[in-house]
């Protein structure tokens, strides 16, 4: 429930926060049973102690609440945060130069900015000691309860030139809503700080909608595929890998073609047990090793094609696996009518004995990478095509670039919808990046990181990222022996970002590239994606 989240952001942050100020029950006994002793005469006292007791709000010290008070900018993230149930986050990627990793609001104010609830008061500030103005969190509230398409009219106001522009749809839709609303002689006040007991009164009336309670308290029944692929892992790292990040479906690397129709065997049966302990589902994936030559010789050839599916089919029943994931580097163009009859011929086998087959493509950018795979035909016969939106600018590129930018994303995810099926598309996201050199020529050279190994030198060189809008990724650049390095960062605000996608579409599910390449933030970042953009207030 999100009762529990809120305790679990009280015990952590109590310590450290006048605002997050301990509560004890002593205090809660004076004051005519008051928690505070400064809110008999609030006009938000029913409110406060409302909120007290849903462990939403705390005082400045243990007796007093102080109503008049102003709100900080974090306080007021943290307290959005508690009422949607966005779990805090630590992140290495800190874009803000006023916002210390230290601080006791860090994890909070990260989490928030990273699903797109709060952002910058400039590329590098967030200003969170200054007092959040009245039109900031009419902005904060349209986002949070996603209520950005209400209309309201700010014409009443005898201020209304002072509110802003980036403000005014926003302080017209708190309006509406009945959410805030002018003072007595009708002035929003659009940049005085907002005051605890104002921020008490108006998250008090969120929580008062029946309706809206409802969608905060109402848990997620996602049953979205979360598939993690084994690469550079022992099986127990990925046995830790996989239990931390929640996947539910394991994709380790077993087995692959070999000349002649042959399938090579590398299954693991300890792997097998324990996901059948830990109840989770195993999509074997099947490889080529890039072998363009045997790829052909296996696919082309009827004999060799029926021995290879006879071959994935006993292994299936051998191992008890759920499924089995395609996936074929350099297929050549000519293997496209090949790569169909193979898929229809794998599915029909399984489907016999209940299992899934999924088959790996790249987006559909009209090259002889992709023209060996006929989209809507495998999507009409596989049971679910895994998109892989990663290497837009891939390990020998020419220019430098992101692994996996937005527009790449949205790109390769509409077009495959034009002839697939959303229920059947799984969207596969990177848990890897690129550190490109760039040398006084022009020319690149690029190598591969993990995220824990760009998070590492993020910290270990003190690099300050830059958001790229047009992106949806931060960007990094340092000097290294007089050149220039550059990385288009992956972190939990740019896969929230593809995340949405999935959920926009209502996609299948999503695949990671590769379990261990992320550290355990990202999981947690993922989650609140999931949380956030899943509520409906309507």
């Amino acid at each position: 429930m999100i009762q529990d989240k809120f305790k679990r952001w009280i015990a952590g942050a109590a310590a450290v926060s006048c605002f997050m100020g301990a509560i004890s029950a002593g205090a809660a006994a004076s004051s005519n049973k008051l928690p505070f002793n400064d809110i008999a005469g609030s006009f938000a006292k029913d409110a406060i102690v409302r909120l007290y007791n849903k462990e939403i709000l705390s005082g400045t010290t243990e007796s007093t609440f102080s109503p008049k008070k102003s709100v900080t900018r974090a306080e007021f993230v943290i307290i959005l945060d508690r009422v949607l149930g966005i779990e805090p986050v630590h992140s290495a990627i800190n874009p803000f130069k006023d916002v210390s990793e230290k601080a006791w609001y860090y994890d909070a104010v990260t989490a928030a900015v990273q699903v797109g609830l709060a952002d910058g008061t400039g590329a590098h500030t967030f200003e969170p000691a200054k007092a959040v103005t009245r039109q900031e969190a009419a902005v904060l509230l349209v986002r949070a309860l996603n209520q950005t398409g209400i209309n309201g009219s700010t014409s009443a106001y005898v201020d209304e030139e002072e509110i802003a522009s980036w403000a005014d749809s926003a302080v017209g839709a708190v309006r509406t809503l009945g959410l805030m609303s002018g003072d007595e002689n009708d002035q929003f006040r659009p940049s005085d700080g907002m005051s605890r007991q104002e921020m008490a009164a108006v998250i008090d009336r969120v929580l008062q909608n029946v309706k809206w309670a409802a969608a905060l308290n109402k848990q997620s029944n996602a049953t979205r595929i979360q598939m993690g692929w084994q690469y550079g892992q022992t099986t127990a790292q990925f046995e830790q890998s996989v239990f931390q990040a929640k996947v539910t479906t394991l994709s380790p690397r077993w087995f692959f073609f070999d000349p002649n129709g042959v399938v090579a065997d590398n299954a693991d049966q300890s792997l097998v047990t324990w996901a059948s302990k830990n109840k989770r589902q195993i999509w074997a994936m099947v490889g080529n090793r890039s072998n363009q030559e045997v790829t052909h010789q296996n696919l082309s050839n009827v004999t060799y094609r029926g021995k290879v599916v006879s071959q994935l089919t006993s292994y299936v029943q051998k191992y008890g696996l759920k499924g089995l994931n395609i996936d074929f580097e350099n297929l050549a163009p000519a293997d496209r009518a090949s790569m169909t009859a193979f898929i229809t011929e794998l599915s029909t086998q399984l489907h016999k004995i209940g299992a899934v087959v999924s088959v790996c493509v790249s987006p559909d950018l009209g090259s002889d990478w992709t023209d060996g795979f006929d989209y809507q035909a495998l999507g009409a016969v596989a049971d679910y095509i895994v998109m892989m939106a990663y290497d837009e600018h891939w390990s020998t590129s020419p220019k430098a670039g992101s692994v996996s930018s937005m527009p790449y994303v949205n790109n390769a995810v509409t077009t495959l919808l034009k002839v697939v099926s959303a229920k059947k598309v799984i969207l596969a996201l990177p848990y890897y990046n690129r550190d490109w050199t760039i040398a006084k020529d022009g020319s690149v050279i690029a190598s591969e990181l993990t995220l824990v190994e760009q998070d590492s030198l993020v910290r270990k060189r003190a690099l300050r990222p830059t958001w790229d809008a047009a992106v949806q990724q931060y960007t990094v650049s340092y000097q290294l022996n007089t050149l220039k390095h550059q990385i288009w960062v992956e972190d939990g605000r740019s896969l929230a970002a593809k995340y949405k996608t999935v959920m926009d579409h209502n996609l299948a599910g999503l695949a990671y590239w590769y379990m261990g390449g992320a550290s355990p933030d990202i999981y947690t970042s993922l989650s609140n994606a999931e949380r956030f953009y899943g509520l409906s207030f309507d």
